[in-house]
């Protein structure tokens, strides 16, 4: 029987599978900790230049967090503050992953299913998906990682509309708050998020490493240093500027050997 969470590869593209269907992928705190072990692991590996994050079928990306599984895992405020840091911890290493990482969003995407979402670089739906953070009705707070998490891709107001109003919402008024890049046919979402990884893998692994890096700074107010600016020219050094200037020049494809 497959983890909670696994990996598969196809090249140089990685897929990771949310697997809980009885619980339309629920996370639990062993989905945590596996969902942060594996993206550890894919972000170790040099040869993987995308990965996709999915639900095992089309019913969900995740519903959030198992709320059956609170009573034996959040009792006190002691294992809620454990329970929060192994969340964070495997958001975080979602969010700092040095690969481009893709959200395909079938069905449900909501509470921490949402959360894992906002954290990765692309978000592709279903048309008859839906969102929400309903967490109100439960009467409990999202941490500042987690709204940051959701601050990272929405405005403020739009943050705010989600959490106090605690509706579940469709595809088209999550594209419009921003939490979304692209709709397709609920049909095709698998198909499209590795489309455009197969896109993204053939393109220069390191140029994406370093724009995603440099995104990320630029979300730190702090001043950028005389290193990281040179950094900005670091790429004129490597053998896949050589190949893809040659390429464009010889109007050929490239193959980049991210070197």
């Amino acid at each position: 029987m497959a983890d909670e969470v696994f990996a598969e590869r196809d090249g140089s593209i990685a897929t990771v599978v949310l697997n809980r269907p009885d619980k339309l992928n629920a996370m639990d705190k062993t989905s945590w900790i596996l969902l942060d072990g594996l993206m550890a692991e894919l972000d170790a590996q040099d040869d993987v230049r995308c990965i996709v994050v999915r639900g095992v079928d089309g019913r969900a990306f995740s519903a959030g967090s198992d709320i059956s599984a609170w009573s034996e895992q959040r009792t006190t405020r002691e294992d809620v503050r454990d329970y929060s840091k192994t969340l964070e911890d495997s958001v975080h290493t979602v969010f700092s992953c040095r690969h481009p990482v893709i959200a395909a969003i079938s069905g449900v995407c909501m509470g921490g299913g949402l959360l894992i979402a906002s954290v990765c670089d692309i978000r592709i739906c279903g048309e008859s998906s839906r969102f929400g953070v309903p967490i109100n009705r439960l009467g409990m707070t999202v941490s500042y990682a987690e709204l940051g998490a959701l601050s990272r891709i929405v405005s403020s107001s739009a943050a705010l509309e989600i959490l106090l109003e605690g509706n579940v919402f469709g595809a088209a008024h999550a594209k419009e708050l921003g939490l979304v890049n692209h709709i397709v046919s609920d049909a095709d979402v698998e198909h499209e998020a590795q489309s455009l990884a197969q896109k993204i893998s053939e393109r220069a692994p390191l140029v994406n490493r370093w724009h995603k890096r440099f995104v990320h700074r630029l979300q730190d107010p702090t001043p950028l240093t005389e290193e990281e600016i040179e950094e900005g020219h670091a790429a004129f050094d490597t053998e896949d500027y050589q190949t893809g200037y040659r390429a464009f020049l010889q109007k050929t494809k490239p193959k980049f050997e991210g070197r």
